[in-house]
């Protein structure tokens, strides 16, 4: 096997209405040569049972292991959507992404909330059990900022020049809070960490210098509100995450 290195550019571009995410340049995410676990929440603001994974997920906010060995993210489905139990945050693609875990065997069914660790479900958080980590290498991924720019790079030894893979850059809302009109959780006052406004996913060119990818994101979905970049790396035929880094952004 040879080693496999890439850049990736991601430019932040500006939405209609948003302000860019600006106030980055010089940040830096590594995650090492260890595995770093994607924790994926699937959660709703329509579901009763949510927001007890939902607080657990924020807990991990003072977590020493956070970036280092875990990186989380929730994803708000719309598949409660239809019966009047809206969710601001809530997306098909995200639904979809679900979905397509229990098509590769990840899950037998499709729930709220239900935690993934790598692309596998995991009901540990019940019991306030260790976040699986693996001490298995799992190359090298870094991302930098530079204003409205982020170049990632990956090295990992154990694939090929010619493995197709594709890159999912997300940016993360924090201390966020909903004041819920419908559905099981009517009148309530949700607070929400670590969600998914938005992802692009690229597929990646394999070039001369490794495999390379221009990608774009909307901009600043939730302003005024503290954010987090995440990014991970799978092959395109599967959703299971190779490695994932992330981190805090800056303060606006």
């Amino acid at each position: 096997m040879r080693s496999v290195s890439f850049v990736l550019i991601v430019v932040l571009s500006a939405a209609v209405n948003a302000a860019p995410l600006t106030d980055t340049e010089g940040t830096q995410f590594s995650s090492g040569e260890q595995r770093v676990t994607l924790l994926e929440l699937f959660t709703s603001e329509g579901c009763s049972s949510c927001p007890p994974a939902d607080r657990w997920l924020s807990q991990l906010k003072n977590d020493e292991g956070l970036w280092r060995h875990f990186v989380p993210i929730a994803f708000h489905v719309d598949y409660w959507d239809y019966i009047g139990w809206p969710d601001r945050f809530a997306k098909a693609d995200y639904s979809a992404r679900q979905q397509r875990y229990a098509r590769e065997g990840g899950t037998r069914f499709v729930y709220t909330p239900g935690f993934f660790s790598d692309g596998e479900e995991w009901v540990g958080w019940r019991g306030n059990s260790d976040i699986p980590h693996s001490a298995e290498p799992a190359g090298a991924l870094t991302v930098r900022i530079d204003g409205a720019t982020v170049a990632v790079h990956y090295t990992n030894p154990e694939l090929n020049d010619d493995d197709p893979l594709r890159v999912h850059v997300a940016v993360l809302g924090m201390d966020l809070e909903t004041r819920v009109r419908a559905g099981e959780n009517r009148g309530r006052r949700l607070e929400h960490d670590f969600v998914a406004l938005d992802v692009s996913i690229t597929e990646l060119e394999s070039t001369t210098a490794g495999y390379r990818a221009v990608a774009t994101l909307p901009a600043d979905l939730e302003p005024g509100t503290s954010k987090a970049l995440v990014a991970w790396v799978s092959r395109q035929d599967s959703q299971a995450p190779l490695q994932a880094v992330g981190g805090f952004l800056p303060d606006e």
